[in-house]
């Protein structure tokens, strides 16, 4: 169907394109939301989160939960949002939330191969990047318990955003970058043979709904790109935009009972330095669906 993210429908485009500039946060403090009890919003709490997240994809909260590590909190506050198929998989707890910590990595030692569960820094990218299309993340909340002795500080910028900026600078960029094949992540391998296959996908696609879904990492391991030219300079054209700060590029740190809820924006994470009285925990819950649309936005 035509809308603004058909590349032949340009009326659409500009339309929305102004939209979308007009009412897009500049700072953190645009989507930040003071809750008192994430897992009992009351109405106008729920309606907050709701506009930021219709605005920008992503909203950040405050909350009264500072010192209280119950994994209830992010899984209530996402039921009350919408979210309901949490992305399970094998590095996740029973209840598919992820206890991101380096301590929650050495008690479980296949947690500790994989960046997230380390203090190490981690790279642009959107959760699930190599996940079949059956479970695409397209949503996800991110509690934080306790933060880091220094460091783990964010860096968000709504998916929409890097799609505008690309598609100003050159369409091509997104024919190519929305192309089946584009990107492929390598079969992970174990001591059995294939855990996982090889999966190949868009970096932008649409859902049924008509939103944009963003798949993408800036790993540059175990990451195949399609081997032509338009694609090189696509990727290359996605890269130089991510590793400029733009107007639309939030930071900060999750600070304990903070959070983030957002339909699967780019982000990416500073290194980090735990201590003997701040040792960092965050918990992650990763859904196939997004936030609930606010009303009449258009």
């Amino acid at each position: 169907m035509p809308g603004p993210f058909d590349l032949a429908d340009l009326a659409s485009y500009r339309r929305w394109r102004e939209r979308k500039l007009d009412s897009a946060p500049r700072r953190i403090e645009d989507i930040l939301v003071a809750l008192d009890d994430p897992r009992t919003l009351a109405a106008t709490e729920l309606e907050a989160v709701l506009e930021r997240c219709a605005t920008a994809n992503m909203a950040i909260y405050t909350s009264n939960t500072v010192g209280d590590a119950d994994k209830e909190i992010p899984r209530r506050l996402g039921a009350q949002l919408g979210l309901h198929r949490l992305d399970s998989h094998w590095l996740t707890d029973d209840d598919a939330i992820s206890p991101i910590s380096v301590r929650g990595a050495t008690e479980r030692g296949e947690r500790k191969e994989f960046i997230p569960y380390t203090d190490k820094p981690i790279r642009w990218h959107t959760d699930g990047y190599y996940n079949v299309p059956e479970r695409t993340v397209r949503g996800m909340v991110l509690h934080c318990v306790q933060r880091a002795e220094s460091g783990g500080e964010n860096q968000l910028l709504d998916h929409e955003i890097a799609y505008l900026l690309l598609r100003d600078e050159n369409p091509d960029y997104i024919r190519a970058l929305s192309a089946a094949d584009v990107m492929t992540i390598p079969p992970r391998m174990d001591e059995t043979g294939v855990a996982r296959a090889a999966q190949s996908g868009p970096v932008f696609s649409l859902d049924g709904e008509g939103f944009l879904h963003m798949r993408y990492t800036a790993r540059t391991v175990s990451i195949e790109w399609r081997g032509d030219a338009a694609t090189q300079a696509a990727v290359a054209a996605l890269t130089r935009l991510l590793a400029t700060p733009t107007p639309w590029t939030l930071h900060g740190r999750l600070e304990p009972g903070m959070g983030l809820v957002c339909n699967n924006v780019l982000h990416d994470r500073s290194g980090f330095v735990d201590g003997p009285q701040r040792q960092r925990l965050l918990y992650r819950a990763r859904y196939h669906e997004r936030v609930l649309p606010f009303p009449d936005h258009p």
